[in-house]
């Protein structure tokens, strides 16, 4: 099969940069038969000596420090968005304006607002998007996806997830400036709700439906920082933890937390899903395992099973090693990538796409609006 290049123009070289990198360079060796194959034409980043060394690591063919210049580029088709929140809209608007397909990293925006307009611009533009809400290509949570979809679980009744850290137990960590702009809202929009919240959302809606309404409750444990790039103390304004249930729109009831103030927690993601004839749970510490509880095995044997999910004929894992060997955080960003590609085979979306990542950015919306008016707030979902 002859093969089709995709000239990839990456915007932001940090720990984000760092994951696409890779996913483009090893779909190419465990997705041989896509037509498309990325070429890493350009990486931007302000810093010259930083962006120069990042192109040298990861095989760029040349390098911007300018995002705007990248864009303009005609060698290039598709941009990829690795920076801070609040950059994502301007650049997704311009790329978009300017014909390029246009892959983002979660969350969408740093606001409803900021996203609409994005979702509005990708639209009339009518240029291929994606969101890197990368989860969804464990193949653990595929294979929950497809047991789900089955009817295997009858109807659900409960959706559970939380996804806790400890990194910022800490009064004198700063906010903002190069490493802890997810600490300020300026440059986030929100804490833990759009960082770590937003992918739980995603993911539950992907397997459980659209969220209808919520109620939550945050908090700010350290209420002043110095910021990093003033050296001022200010007001904290992101949330440290946050707390919500809500129902969604097959009946079920949904709770979800999540916290940078977890001690022993580096990133516990977990969901669990119950239903009428069996449940489900998922936990990144063991991605590669799903728990499965099936009503219908015999009383004597009944009880959860853990499924190793490394068969050959279990998602995505026919692309990697025999049976019993495992994969990791790292691959989900490659089967994403490879995802994309086909899709530019088969003329379909690759999801989530903007759209779909508006409708979690309106639940993260009424997750922070809940919590400020202590009231519940109704989503305008439409899944």
């Amino acid at each position: 099969m002859e093969k089709k290049e995709l000239r990839i123009g990456l915007i932001g070289c940090g720990f984000m940069g760092r994951t696409h990198s890779n996913a483009y360079n090893r779909v190419k060796n465990f997705f041989p038969d896509l037509e498309f194959q990325p070429k890493l034409q350009a990486v931007c980043s302000r810093n010259e000596e930083k962006v120069k060394s990042f192109a040298d690591q990861w095989g760029y063919a040349s390098y911007e420090t300018d995002w705007k210049a990248l864009i303009l580029r005609d060698d290039i088709d598709a941009v990829d968005i690795c920076t801070p929140n609040n950059m994502h809209a301007e650049i997704a608007i311009a790329a978009a304006k300017a014909g390029k397909m246009v892959l983002c990293e979660k969350p969408l925006a740093r606001n409803l607002e900021e996203a609409q307009l994005m979702v509005d611009e990708i639209t009339k533009a009518k240029v291929r998007n994606t969101v890197w809400y990368n989860y969804r290509r464990l193949p653990a949570v595929t294979l929950a996806k497809k047991i789900v979809d089955s009817g295997k679980l009858g109807k659900i009744f409960h959706y559970r997830s939380n996804f806790l850290q400890d990194w910022t137990i800490n009064e004198n960590l700063p906010q903002g400036g190069r490493a802890f702009w997810r600490m300020d809202a300026e440059a986030a929009g929100s804490g833990v709700t759009g960082d770590l919240l937003a992918h739980c959302i995603d993911t539950a809606m992907w397997l459980n439906g659209g969220i209808m309404d919520v109620s939550a409750m945050t908090e700010t444990f350290v209420k002043q920082r110095v910021h990093e790039d003033t050296g001022k103390l200010q007001d904290v304004k992101i949330d440290d933890a946050c707390i919500f249930h809500c129902h969604f729109d097959n009946g079920s009831l949904g709770l979800f937390e999540s916290s940078r103030y977890a001690r022993g927690h580096k990133a516990l993601f977990t969901f669990e899903i119950n239903g009428e004839k069996g449940s489900l749970k998922w936990d990144l510490h063991d991605l590669n395992r799903l728990e499965y509880f099936d009503n219908s095995d015999e009383s004597i044997v009944r009880g959860w099973r853990s499924i190793h999910v490394t068969d050959g004929d279990q998602p995505y894992m026919d692309k990697w090693w025999v049976p019993g060997l495992s994969i990791g955080y790292e691959h989900s960003f490659v089967h994403q990538a490879a995802d994309f590609l086909k899709s530019l085979e088969s003329n379909e979306v690759c999801g989530p796409t903007f759209k779909d990542a508006l409708e979690t950015q309106k639940v993260c919306e009424s997750v922070i609006d809940s919590a400020v008016d202590k009231e519940w707030k109704n989503t305008n979902v439409e899944w």
